[in-house]
């Protein structure tokens, strides 16, 4: 991987066996990614990035932008997310082990007294972890129906910078578990989006096509995705 800097933004090259140059400006904080066929000269890939400098700028801009929640220290009255709805953390202490409860507009902790923020940041995640596995396959179901083609596995990871990936010769679609805390819809349109690179592997007019044809809306979608408050990172 390169990486070049034009008008003081950084910005990474990657290169690929693809007929097309495309730009990324990747959640969560707005880092910049040109990904080129391996054939391209430098001095092309400068030129191309200059002609997108404003779009980058802007994009860049509306991450800037969003509200951003600083590192959660998993105690009482921290706002916390699922599902795209905003909760407000109870933490209880027991010695019944660790669990994880909506109620109302809260979300109730239950851990041990001793344990730290990192403790009860591994029960939060397992429990989002969980809520997401278990709604997936419906939504994945669906959207396979729409699409027209299966997965033949799906995964969860924390991911920095994607939402969601695809290996396509596997046919293996990997989700953000970051999603869990987005819109159920959120999470059916970054999944129909890596459903459609077993149809097509680029982002080219092509790939576009298909997403208008089965979701007509996913660039609303996607800009919601993008608006709603980020989390900081929690590996």
């Amino acid at each position: 991987m390169e990486e070049i800097i034009l008008c003081g933004i950084a910005m990474s090259v990657i290169k690929k066996r693809i007929k097309n140059m495309y730009i990324r400006v990747l959640p969560p904080d707005g880092k910049v990614q040109i990904t080129v066929p391996y054939t391209v000269s430098d001095d092309l890939i400068r030129r191309f990035a200059i002609s997108k400098i404003q779009w980058i700028k802007k994009q860049k801009k509306s991450f800037e932008g969003q509200p951003r929640l600083t590192k959660r220290q998993y105690i009482t009255g921290e706002s916390i997310y699922f599902w795209g709805r905003r909760y407000r953390l109870d933490v209880q202490y027991s010695d019944a082990g660790s669990h994880v409860l909506p109620a109302g507009e809260k979300l109730v902790l239950e851990v041990r007294k001793e344990s730290t923020p990192k403790q009860r940041e591994h029960v939060v995640n397992d429990w989002y972890r969980a809520q997401m596995k278990q709604a997936v396959p419906k939504i994945l179901k669906k959207c396979e129906y729409i699409v027209g083609v299966n997965a033949s596995e799906w995964r969860i990871k924390n991911m920095r910078t994607k939402w969601g990936t695809c290996n396509i010769e596997k046919k293996r679609i990997w989700l953000n578990l970051q999603l869990v805390k987005k819109t159920p819809e959120c999470l059916e349109y970054v999944i129909i989006h890596e459903l459609v690179h077993l149809l097509e592997r680029n982002h080219n007019d092509r790939f576009f096509g298909y997403m208008d044809s089965f979701c007509p809306d996913w660039r609303i979608r996607k800009a919601e995705l993008n608006q709603q408050t980020l989390d900081c990172f929690e590996g």
